[in-house]
């Protein structure tokens, strides 16, 4: 039945697995089921590098199946409805509600809605007090995990921070206890023991009138008050895969991802990821460089990506890159350098790059202009970005993408026209080449998200603009460019206005979700499948307040959703940096000076260099 319907089903090969280096064991033969779940389609969930790395980490031990496991698409969710087929994965084709676990990646709150979808689809009950001691226990972990109460009622365990650092730990007790006759109970209890476990059910929530938290607490003994994140110390030696998984078809990363750091030095104060997976702890270019050869080897990749939150940020970038180049230059392997900063650029570099396959040039200004770039602690100037997009043109580039955000805080509409006058003195630079060196006309395409106030930022007290505000700022960015040479894009505003909910959201917001996914509410991070209507009504069924959620300042001294999780960074650096913003002050980055953000607790990386 399954053959029948992938021929009745766009791009059937999301569902068949079967790729190069997938993992084949048979399931009689391990102790531990885990179904990895990735909550949007095969092309993003196999572009995730987190995947890649977890997949083999877990599979690398004899008593354990990862298996693999994405969010159909309309139209083979329609045909596993219709044909009563539970939800299954890619290895074995088995429904994932016979596994042990359950693994949800939480990469972006857009996708909750297809969390709820996929338990529903694989006949697991949806809320987490529900599940029977034959059903998988759902875990939960990434980004979006730091503020988990959204989601708090639904998975039975969240696990905050890196991987590799517990999941031996976990299934070992898991193992043994299974084996025991001991109960989910037993095993939940066991974990409390451990860093970097948060177990919803055994905490309380009380709220004021007003709406906001009155006491969170334990409401057992071993229940930690402050769950403590774990991190990796020593990259050199933690576990990095010598193959990935090749997938059937086009992806949106089809390339090897060679992973060079974690962290952020530089502290942008809208950048959750920048503050969350402090300290920046570096690969040796070694290690980096042999891993390399086996990627490209096992894979047939024709690109290699050095991948971090700031590459340029590396200590040994410009040495690894020119060694990689050096190494793969008979091979045409490509060399792929995302989350470059423009004063960090260099041309000498960039010549080489472009000697193999010429793309565009993506830069983040993330401002229009340089009083709000200091507000927001971006930590680069006008001149540098025009010294910058000089070098670019005069290497032979003539395709610039630049990213901003509108709607963040302090923000005036001559912040927003200064976008517009950026772009346009971008071009300028391009014509200040000779003639003989412009081959072709300039392209500036400028894209403008929308601010969304994240957990553990500097900014998670402030407030959020309107859908309306949104588009007036957009709007007024479109008439300020008078460039026939820039194409400005923009982000739907009524998406990051939902997002805004999710992102802050406390327990209650579970139940906003659930009826947002009755009223047909999935795929919410894609254009072409978002409900605005759905979430609408389901605003008004629970009764919820977007302006509570998403439009208030909220007061340093109000309980936050998130304050039971401990990652480190302090709450007072969290507010001194929100006082720096306000007066447009910049935070020097980790390497130029440290500023006691409290990362340092964590006894390694950039701090202690």
């Amino acid at each position: 039945m399954i053959d029948e319907i992938l021929m009745q089903v766009e791009k059937p090969a999301r569902y068949i697995g079967n790729e190069i280096n997938m993992v084949v064991k048979d399931p009689k033969d391990v102790d531990i089921r885990f179904a990895f779940c990735f909550p949007d389609t095969y092309e993003v969930g196999m572009s995730y590098l987190g995947l890649q790395i977890l997949y083999f980490f877990m599979n690398r031990r004899d008593d354990i199946y990862c298996e693999r496991v994405f969010a159909p698409w309309l139209d083979m969710e329609e045909k596993l409805r219709e044909n009563n087929i539970p939800l299954f994965s890619l290895e074995t084709g088995d429904s994932i509600k016979d596994f042990d676990f359950v693994g949800f990646t939480l990469q972006y709150e857009m996708t909750y809605t297809n969390i709820i979808n996929m338990l529903d689809l694989a006949g697991i009950s949806i809320w987490s007090k529900d599940r029977t001691e034959d059903e998988p226990i759902i875990i939960a972990g990434g980004p979006c995990a730091y503020n988990p109460e959204p989601l708090a009622d639904i998975v039975d365990i969240f696990y905050i921070g890196e991987g590799e650092v517990n999941y031996d730990e976990i299934f070992d007790i898991y193992k043994n206890m299974k084996k025991e006759g001991k109960t989910k109970e037993d095993f939940y209890q066991r974990l409390l023991e451990m860093d970097g476990i948060y177990i919803p059910k055994y905490y309380e929530v009380s709220y004021k009138e007003n709406g906001e938290i009155e006491e969170f607490k334990p409401i057992i003994d071993k229940a930690p008050k402050k769950i403590k994140k774990v991190i990796v110390k020593d990259m050199d030696k933690v576990f990095y895969p010598d193959k990935q998984l090749v997938p059937l078809i086009d992806v949106i990363h089809d390339r090897v991802s060679l992973e060079v750091f974690r962290g952020c030095i530089r502290g942008c104060r809208f950048c959750q990821a920048g503050y969350v997976y402090r300290p920046v702890r570096e690969k040796t270019p070694q290690s980096v460089l042999t891993k390399s050869r086996n990627l490209v080897d096992t894979s047939g990749h024709e690109e290699i990506s050095l991948t971090s939150l700031s590459t340029a940020d590396y200590t040994a970038f410009r040495d690894i890159s020119e060694e990689l180049l050096e190494q793969f230059k008979d091979d045409k392997v490509n060399i792929a350098l995302p989350s470059l900063r423009i004063d960090a650029f260099s041309l000498d570099l960039m010549q080489k790059v472009q000697g193999v396959r010429k793309s565009s040039l993506t830069f983040a200004p993330e401002a229009g202009t340089q009083r709000l770039r200091d507000v927001i602690n971006k930590g680069i100037t006008e001149e540098e970005i025009l010294r910058g997009s000089k070098m670019a043109f005069e290497g032979g580039w003539d395709r610039v993408k630049l990213y901003f955000m509108v709607g963040l805080p302090t923000e005036t509409d001559d912040d927003i026209k200064g976008i517009a006058k950026l772009a346009s003195d971008i071009v300028d630079k391009f014509y200040e080449l000779p003639k003989e060196k412009r081959n072709r006309g300039v392209s500036v395409t400028v894209s403008s998200s929308c601010f969304v106030p994240k957990a553990f930022t500097p900014f998670q007290w402030s407030t959020q603009d309107t859908c309306e505000e949104f588009l007036r700022k957009q709007y007024l960015l479109k008439d300020s460019n008078e460039r026939k040479q820039v194409k400005v894009n923009y982000h739907e505003p009524s998406v990051s206005s939902i997002e805004g909910i999710l992102a802050r959201g406390d327990r209650k917001v579970a139940k906003l979700i659930y009826n947002a996914w009755k009223n047909g509410a999935k795929f919410d991070g894609w254009t072409e499948c978002f409900k605005y209507d759905a979430w609408l009504k389901a605003l008004e069924q629970t009764g919820l307040s977007r302006e509570f959620y998403a439009n208030r300042q909220r007061s340093y001294d109000e309980i936050l959703p998130w304050d039971h999780i401990y990652i480190g960074v302090s709450k007072r650096f969290f507010i001194e940096e929100m006082e720096r913003a306000k007066k447009e002050v910049v935070t020097p980055n980790c390497r130029q000076n440290c500023s006691m953000c409290g990362a340092k607790a964590f006894g390694g990386g950039v701090c202690f260099e």
